[in-house]
């Protein structure tokens, strides 16, 4: 039978993602608006947004946060067209975006030391594989395979190479290793349900020694460079950024990092992700018909749920517009490149209890469409 109880919240799209619980615009500092994001007041806002962020993610004192253009994309190119060529690189890629890191390294910077250790949707890479000696690549969690790195412990504290990692849908929502990154990007709109076009760049000293001792033969356009006169601009990481950000964003950034200050910081972000995927995967176990993409469970990410359906992928379309359609729940279909399936967020904006109304309407999807 049709379900009767509905999600409170639709919204279950892997990016940009769900606001916040109860979050209201009308709640936003925004002074801000119409000043200079150079003048003292748009200076401490974009300030803020540094320290925070490195306060309440426990970073270490070593650490430089910065506010970049490009959202999480615009943050892993300045990385990688800033600090690769010094070294060989070994490039993880377990899905599209992985996939696009290892296109920009091969065919764009077309570094003639450059490995890539790729695996299928569902799967991961070897990562035993990987050499630290080289510069390694890689996401922290496959937004669109629903598949991520099970922890740190393959990654050496003692290594020559550089460790640039693309967290953006696990920052916030999975205990990361920070001494053990040497780069970190993300994006607002991801894990804290912020808004796009902006990125965040974590360096740690590793990559500051870097960017200080190499000089990419390539040119650098102007939104990349990290350096003058072969020091970091330092301005970068106080709230200095290369180029005009939108300070509307930047108010419901913070916005977003006092709520997750509120709900426990980091480790109540994490638990209500997980209590999310707790749902999903209770589900899966009672339903033959439906499997995570994600073979191994310990790879299973908490946040961008991909999971399989025994129906061919017009039938796995008709199903997500129903959904749709009966006011259900919005943009759950499998990423564009990725197998035909369902994926669901499950970050920490997202309601346990929205979750849990969601999966009778996926049975009763199923059975429509099958039928």
């Amino acid at each position: 039978m049709q379900p009767t109880v509905k999600p409170k919240n639709l919204n279950f799209s892997s990016g940009p993602c769900s606001k916040r619980p109860g979050y209201d615009v009308r709640a936003l500092q925004l002074d801000t608006l119409g000043r200079s994001h150079r003048s003292a007041l748009g200076k401490k806002a974009l300030g803020l947004a540094c320290s925070e962020t490195a306060r309440i993610l426990g970073l270490p004192e070593t650490c430089r946060v910065g506010v970049v253009p490009g959202s999480d994309t615009g943050a892993v190119e300045m990385a990688l067209w800033s600090l690769l060529g010094a070294r060989g690189v070994d490039v993880l890629a377990w899905e599209s975006f992985g996939s696009g890191w290892a296109t920009d390294v091969v065919k764009q910077l077309k570094l003639a030391d450059a490995r890539v250790l790729k695996a299928d949707y569902g799967a991961i890479v070897d990562l035993t594989q990987v050499n630290f000696d080289r510069d390694v690549v890689f996401t922290w969690n496959g937004t669109t395979s629903g598949v991520r790195v099970p922890n740190g412990d393959w990654i050496p504290a003692e290594r020559a190479g550089l460790t640039i990692c693309d967290a953006t849908s696990a920052v916030f929502a999975m205990d990361l290793p920070w001494d053990k990154l040497d780069v970190v990007t993300f994006s607002w709109q991801k894990v804290l349900g912020g808004e796009g076009a902006h990125g965040m760049l974590i360096l740690g000293p590793r990559a500051v020694e870097r960017l200080e001792s190499y000089t990419p033969p390539w040119p650098l356009p102007k939104v990349f460079r990290l350096t003058s006169a072969g020091k970091l601009s330092e301005g970068i990481f106080r709230g200095e950024t290369i180029n005009t950000p939108s300070m509307l964003c930047v108010a419901d950034y913070l916005d977003a990092l006092n709520w997750i200050e509120s709900i426990g910081g980091v480790a109540g972000a994490i638990a209500r992700s997980e209590a999310n995927l707790r749902v999903i995967a209770d589900f899966v176990a009672a339903n033959e018909w439906i499997s995570f993409l994600a073979t191994d469970p310990a790879t299973r990410s908490n946040t961008s749920v991909c999971l399989s359906v025994d129906l061919s992928a017009e039938q796995v379309k008709k199903m997500v517009k129903l959904l749709e359609s009966e006011g259900v729940a919005y943009d759950i279909g499998s990423y564009k490149d990725a197998p035909a399936g369902i994926r669901i967020w499950c970050g920490a904006t997202i309601e346990t209890s929205d979750v849990a109304a969601l999966m009778p309407w996926l049975a009763w999807a199923y059975a429509q469409v099958s039928a």
